[in-house]
């Protein structure tokens, strides 16, 4: 890539060959100059103390994951179960523009409704669906 981006600087005084080599023999060295600047710290190198607070980080983290996906799963079926009591326009619109992030212009050509009748729907489907979370959770 390096010799297809610098072919204009070519001048044809040697070889292409020789050019080309020499181009491979400087990246590699380059390559070898700065993983020497920027020495890679392997798991082998830490202290036993070092090693216990990483793993103990890492399960950390992954739990964090775990639990965030679950979460995650668990407010995708309430939305689910909260869009199955709604009307088939208000499931559409919001469908389109949470879901998809449909514009309202996407909306608007898709259903043949209005841009302002498209907004106004959604306003009011979210305030429905807001209405029956809140119902659900006893808030």
């Amino acid at each position: 890539m390096k010799a297809f981006t610098q072919l204009d600087t070519y001048e044809a005084r040697g070889s292409f060959e020789g050019w080309l080599t020499r181009i491979a023999t400087n990246t590699c060295l380059n390559l070898l100059r700065s993983a020497k600047r920027r020495p890679e710290l392997t798991a082998a190198d830490l202290s036993e103390d070092e090693g216990a607070w990483l793993e103990n980080r890492l399960a950390g983290a992954a739990a964090e994951r775990q639990q965030s996906a679950e979460r995650g799963m668990v407010a995708a079926d309430l939305a689910e179960r909260v869009l199955d009591t709604m009307s088939e326009d208000d499931r559409l619109v919001l469908m389109m523009m949470d879901g998809e992030e449909a514009s309202v212009k996407e909306v608007s050509e898709a259903t043949g409704w209005t841009e302002s009748k498209v907004k106004v729907k959604a306003m009011r489907a979210r305030r429905r669906m807001r209405e029956a979370v809140e119902k659900l959770l006893g808030i």
